[in-house]
């Protein structure tokens, strides 16, 4: 088998790959039958030099190959016919952004396996990014303080080599006594509480943080049970919530009132309850100067992400009172909002790395054998048509609904 791993083109430029030089020696060592290919790139993460001095063939065609590794979309016009494409394809929500990319995947006769799908027989995502998405969008919350503050000065994440000197850059941080909310306990949060250890700030339960005074920065996180609460009686059911959680309400307000940082990193279906409402930020009790949406979900849970911001352009304002986008750190108390919708790429080497361990201990397994069932639930479109298991995007692949954020 020929596997090859394409050169990025989605704008802006990712910085990713699926396998780190290494991990394809690894591979290679483990598996001879194994052949890779890497397309030439000249802004990866890992240069053509590195994967060259190790005896891996760096090309400009990839033709040849049979299964083709990539991160984000692949652009229509780079898409080779008849080839089994692996890479986050954002289609499953209905995007409408990329419905002419699944229109041109089926029309190319491709196989495409979208990393987001990929799961354990127990339903669990095997491939993902999220605990990098977390570090990074917490450091990013941080740098956003201080510049807003004038308190201190750290580097951005991207100008790190690695997590090591991001987790050094942490020390600079001084922060007087204020509160930072934190929502998700999954991957990305427990990134989000990787940084905020390393910076040395005090976890404290959810009521002392409601109701206590601090001498030093505290943070709290929390889970759904949290802040959301059943219409009818107030109470908490995890199963109904995540089945039906249309049957709540949000209770967040209560934490906007005394926290001055909010990290966002939970998962939020657009049945549910937002956090809180655009007219709530004109409170005076509303005290969040910091928001940094790790999740992006434009006009979701968090009203104030009104669009992604970018890598090089991370921080836009909202004005309190007319809701309307100001530039970053441009009125007094406006709201300072980092939403950048690729944040792994800023630690790109670090969390390829941990991306192509998780690949070679689920994935490349499933790959050589005659028949997977994780894979082929992971199959988007092959034989020039939908799966069955996608069979719902078909609606979307014509046309007739519009996008799901």
């Amino acid at each position: 088998m020929k596997i090859g791993l394409v050169k990025e083109g989605r704008i802006p430029v990712d910085k990713r790959v699926a396998f780190t030089p290494e991990q394809i020696l690894e591979l290679h060592r483990a598996h001879v039958n194994l052949e890779f290919f890497v397309q030439s790139s000249d802004h990866r993460c890992f240069s053509d030099i590195e994967y060259e001095s190790r005896g891996i063939k760096v090309v400009e065609d990839i033709s040849q190959c049979d299964v083709l590794f990539g991160i984000k979309e692949v652009p229509i016009e780079q898409l080779i016919p008849d080839k089994t494409y692996v890479f986050f394809s954002h289609t499953i929500k209905k995007q409408t952004y990329n419905r002419a990319l699944l229109r041109a995947v089926i029309d190319k006769n491709i196989k495409l396996v979208d990393y987001e799908v990929l799961k354990n027989s127990q339903g669990q995502r095997v491939t993902a990014f999220g605990r990098w998405a977390g570090v990074v969008g917490a450091y990013n919350g941080l740098w956003t303080y201080g510049q807003k503050t004038g308190l201190y000065q750290i580097k951005r994440a991207f100008e790190c080599f690695d997590l090591f000197e991001l987790m050094e850059e942490l020390k600079k941080v001084q922060l007087p006594p204020i509160k930072i909310v934190v929502t998700g306990s999954g991957r990305v949060g427990q990134g989000a509480l990787e940084v905020l250890h390393a910076t040395g700030i005090r976890q404290v339960e959810s009521h002392d943080f409601l109701f206590h005074y601090y001498d030093g920065p505290v943070f709290t996180l929390l889970s759904s049970s949290h802040y959301n609460r059943r219409k009818t009686d107030g109470g908490f059911d995890k199963e109904e919530f995540y089945a039906q959680p249309e049957k709540y309400e949000s209770h967040f307000l209560k934490y906007t009132e005394v926290s001055d940082i909010m990290i966002s990193a939970a998962y939020w279906d657009n049945r549910a309850p937002r956090l809180f409402r655009k007219e709530d930020i004109q409170s005076e009790d509303f005290n969040i100067s910091v928001i940094a949406d790790i999740t992006c979900d434009i006009d979701g849970s968090i009203p104030t992400t009104i669009r992604a911001s970018k890598v090089h352009s991370p921080v836009f304002d909202i004005d309190r009172d007319t809701f309307e986008e100001l530039p970053p750190f441009g009125k007094q108390n406006s709201i300072s909002i980092m939403a950048i919708d690729n944040l792994p790429t800023e630690l790109p080497r670090d969390a390829s790395k941990d991306f192509g361990e998780q690949l070679i201990r689920y994935f490349i397994p499933e790959l050589l054998k005659p028949q997977s069932e994780m894979i082929d639930n992971a199959t988007i479109a092959k034989d020039g048509d939908l799966t069955m298991e996608f069979i719902y995007l078909r609606d979307y692949l014509n046309g007739e609904v519009e996008k799901e954020e």
